[in-house]
């Protein structure tokens, strides 16, 4: 994978040291928190709605883990704005690995999907289509995502 390999791993490194929309939103129309029990990585994102209730005025995280699942909340925090959630909805591992560029070894494919499946649990809980969990944790993960 060359250079181009060594040009993701940088963009990491800045979304890891140099976080986007980290913070939380006061006004947020809904906020849900998960972990990776594995890797310690705990992330907490907030998602503002538009009016419309359904595409993605704003998104927050706040956490503490590994470079791989931090990197990935702050790139996926940009990437959701002006998606809807049934966009959302149909993102899956593939879309964060492919969001990452680099080959993810099985055992950080977790941390890099935590930001992904708190924030879908999340608008889930929000609609009403899955029961109120209070943590979304990667060891509920099938590996059919």
């Amino acid at each position: 994978m060359g250079m181009g390999s060594d040009m993701y791993r940088q963009q990491i490194l800045d979304h890891y040291k140099n976080p986007r929309n980290y913070g939380e939103i006061e006004d947020a129309t809904f906020t849900h928190v998960g972990e990776n029990p594995m890797c310690g990585d705990e992330i907490r994102m907030d998602v503002k709605l538009d009016e419309d209730g359904e595409t993605i005025e704003a998104v927050a995280f706040q956490g503490d883990g590994c470079a791989i699942s931090q990197a990935s909340a702050s790139m996926l925090s940009g990437e959701l704005r002006g998606r809807t959630l049934d966009e959302l909805d149909e993102m899956d591992r593939d879309d964060v690995t492919d969001m990452l560029g680099v080959d993810i070894s099985p055992m950080r494919v977790k941390c890099a999907v935590l930001a992904e499946k708190v924030a879908q649990d999340g608008a889930e809980i929000y609609l009403g289509e899955k029961d109120d969990i209070s943590r979304t944790t990667t060891e509920d993960e099938s590996d059919s995502t």
